[in-house]
């Protein structure tokens, strides 16, 4: 049975409740059309939150390590760059070794001695420009390239590719054999400076094989963070709209409640 009463007025704070939870709906709906992000707070997906903070914390490492790798493919350019350079100095050697080993004249041999003697010491020159000398610890190459533990480090042992590592003695000419003795000795050592070379193209195949997953790895961790994190902008925006119409017509159902308790006044006239 329906009453009359002053003091109640259920209807208004039925319309009242409904209307605090339309404005909360809007709140929220604006708030991530506004943002882009479905999860603003902890409290809109707190499981969801913590899902999506780790995808982005894995992006964060990966992208890390797809610079050191690029760093790092840097480096073996560097350094393949003075293997090639050394390689020219190598042929400028055998020439030398080959013509003095066609002579036995002692002032030749020094001539040619003397230039060979200049260039084995470039090699060690630049060989220690290129941090590639005997016993330099930077020839144990590791790069850290993922967060997969021990399987997201890429690493080798580089060659040294100074004269001590390719066995090239000082010329000390006085025949011919002497000559084709150190001819030996640079021929032997081209295998050796090949194998050098060999390693470093070996772990730049490596590196790029390691970006090339990191950056695949990023994309989709990238995506698996958005199908959690972001806002599906078509439906936050009908509930927009759907929250303002149930805003505009729920002010509306309270103004006539209200309106109703006054009406009740008229009895007592």
């Amino acid at each position: 049975m329906a009453s009359f009463s002053v003091v109640s007025n259920i209807a208004s704070s039925n319309a009242q409740a409904h209307l605090t939870g339309t404005q909360l709906g809007l709140t929220k709906a604006l708030n991530r059309l506004s943002s882009g992000f479905r999860i603003n707070t902890s409290g809109d997906d707190a499981a969801g939150l913590a899902v999506a903070n780790a995808y982005r914390n894995d992006i964060a490492i990966v992208n890390q390590g797809i610079r050191n790798a690029n760093d790092s493919l840097s480096q073996l350019q560097i350094k393949d760059g003075a293997l090639n350079n050394i390689s020219t100095l190598l042929d400028r050697m055998a020439t030398l070794a080959t013509q003095a080993a066609n002579t036995d004249d002692t002032t030749t041999l020094t001539t040619l001695q003397n230039e060979f003697n200049q260039i084995r010491s470039e090699i060690d020159r630049e060989s220690t420009v290129a941090d590639m000398e005997t016993g330099n610890v930077s020839l144990d190459f590791s790069v850290f390239v993922s967060n997969d533990g021990a399987n997201g480090v890429v690493s080798g042992t580089l060659n040294a590719v100074d004269t001590t590592a390719l066995a090239i003695t000082a010329a000390a000419w006085t025949t011919s054999n002497d000559a084709a003795y150190s001819l030996e000795l640079v021929d032997a050592a081209v295998t050796t400076l090949g194998a050098a070379s060999g390693m470093i193209g070996q772990l730049q195949n490596r590196l790029q094989f390691g970006i090339s997953l990191a950056t695949q790895t990023v994309v989709n961790n990238r995506a698996a963070e958005s199908r959690i994190r972001d806002a599906n902008i078509a439906e936050e925006s009908a509930n927009m709209t759907r929250f303002n119409i149930l805003s505009q017509s729920g002010i509306a159902a309270l103004a006539q409640a209200n309106q109703t308790s006054s009406s009740v006044l008229s009895l007592l006239r």
